[in-house]
Parts: structure tokens; C-alpha cells; sequence
């Protein structure tokens, strides 16, 4: 599961997810991409069924580059937990998305293998993507 190494505060305010992303919404390494239409958190969890059902389908060819990293904590407090007494503990890590943004890049696969595969990863994450490629 990917989440930093360490971080400077454990736990963080949940921001607001406005406007289009600024960074990371062009194809930098690969030719196939996955890239978000709407805004949302993306789990480590999440990141990795994608991962691997991107890797499986193309059958351990070409290359895969994961684009987002999950450096948010998002903290749960106990079930059945009356309120106050504190913000709840870390329980897991997510990454930010916002619209336009290339989450995963592929290269070394025909357009037909790398559509499907990119279409299988989509079922694994949360919001709404679309295929990109670069002719």
C-alpha cells in the first residue's frame, strides 16, 4: 500500500476539492492514459486494485507510471463514539484529485490492450475517468 514515509503533522483539515488540476493533467511519460473528470479521493487501496488490474491485463508488458500519491490522512473515530473528545485517529491515506488530472500512464501496448485495461482500473476507482492517448 503506498503512504509516506513520514509526514510533518499526523493528521490534516479535509480542504475543499474546487477547479480544475493545475499540475499533472498533460501525458508526461507514457502514450495511454487515465484521466479524471470529476474531483474525489482516491484511497491507497484504490490506487493499488488499479495498479494491479492494469499489470494483469497487459500480462506483466509494457510499462505502468501511477501518478498520484496518497499524502493525505484521513482520520475515523471508534464506532458507537459519542462526540467531542477530539478528532479520531489515522486510519487511512488518500490522494486528491481534481478534474483533468492523469492518474495512470501506460506505453509499450497496442491501443486496444491499453483501452481495456485502463477501462478495468476505472471500475476500481471512485469517480468518473476517461481514456487518453497520445498519438
Amino acid at each position: 500500500m503506498l503512504m509516506p514515509k513520514r509526514v510533518k503533522y499526523r493528521k490534516t483539515h479535509r480542504g475543499r476539492m474546487k477547479g480544475n488540476a493545475q499540475k499533472g493533467n498533460y501525458l508526461a511519460f507514457g502514450t495511454y492514459g487515465l484521466k479524471a473528470m470529476e474531483s474525489g479521493w482516491i484511497s491507497s487501496r484504490q490506487i493499488e486494485a488499479s495498479r494491479i488490474a492494469i499489470t494483469r491485463h497487459v500480462k506483466r508488458g509494457g510499462k505502468v507510471w501511477i501518478r498520484i500519491f496518497p499524502d493525505k490522512p484521513v482520520t475515523q473515530k471508534p464506532a458507537e463514539t459519542r462526540m467531542g473528545k477530539g478528532k479520531g485517529s489515522p486510519e487511512f491515506w488518500v490522494a486528491v484529485v481534481k478534474p483533468g488530472r492523469i492518474m495512470f500512464e501506460l506505453e509499450g501496448v497496442d491501443v486496444e490492450l491499453a483501452k481495456e485495461a485502463m477501462r478495468l482500473a476505472a471500475h476500481k476507482l471512485p469517480i468518473k475517468t476517461k481514456f487518453i492517448a497520445n498519438e
